[in-house]
């Protein structure tokens, strides 16, 4: 039952090893994560970025808009009921393929 110091300390060595694997395992999936929540975040950054640009190819006097008018506008526009049903007819066109 008695371990030798040699034996101690070479279990310890092992111990130490052994942590660090793990250590570095759990970086490697904290990596993983960061990878896949950032890629997530950065394509919706890139889909409201082109959708804006969008917005602003179409209609470029929204450029000097403030982001409060703008937001009024877009929501006067999106209530109407033709533009309801344009964006409705779209979405269903896009899911239908």
């Amino acid at each position: 039952m008695n371990k030798s110091r040699e034996e101690l300390e070479k279990e310890y060595t092992e111990n130490v090893a052994k942590l660090e694997q793990y250590r570095h395992r759990g970086q490697r999936l904290e990596n993983r994560i960061r990878y896949y929540t950032e890629g997530d975040r950065k394509k919706r950054n890139h889909r409201l970025i082109t959708r804006g640009a969008e917005v602003e190819s179409v209609a470029p006097e929204v450029r000097s808009m403030s982001q409060n008018a703008f937001r009024i506008l877009v929501e006067q526009i999106f209530s109407l009921p033709e533009v309801a049903a344009l964006v409705n007819r779209a979405a269903n066109q896009q899911e239908d393929g």
